[in-house]
């Protein structure tokens, strides 16, 4: 299995707001969205009631959440994942503007392919 992974612009300019070492967690945790075809729930959730999906990242003692989506319901089945946005979890109430963002980030964006071959 190998999912395709692209990137919305409000995810690139997340991504390169941090630092190197989150970087690194976040790009083995995309290694393991694009291989396996079972994924922890250590890594990645569904975001219930949304048709979304994040992405956890623990650095510095603070959690990195990012936002995305696929184009199945199953994550199994799933090919391609669309990495929305990102953030850094302050507390519950983060999740309901950052779902909305996403939102509107699905129906405006051109999504850049990462294919890492």
């Amino acid at each position: 299995m190998k999912r395709t992974i692209h990137k919305s612009k409000a995810f690139e300019e997340f991504y390169f707001s941090l630092n190197s070492r989150t970087k690194k967690k976040i790009e083995y945790i995309l290694q393991i969205i694009q291989d396996e075809e079972v994924v922890s729930t250590k890594f990645v959730k569904k975001i219930v009631n949304s048709d979304f999906y994040e992405m956890r990242i623990s650095a510095d003692n603070e959690y990195r959440i990012i936002n995305f989506t696929m184009d199945d319901d199953s994550f199994i089945r799933s090919n391609n994942v669309l990495l929305l946005n990102g953030f850094i979890k302050k507390s519950e109430s983060d999740y309901a503007k950052q779902i909305l963002l996403a939102q509107n980030i699905m129906q405006k964006e051109e999504f850049i392919n990462e294919n890492n071959d």
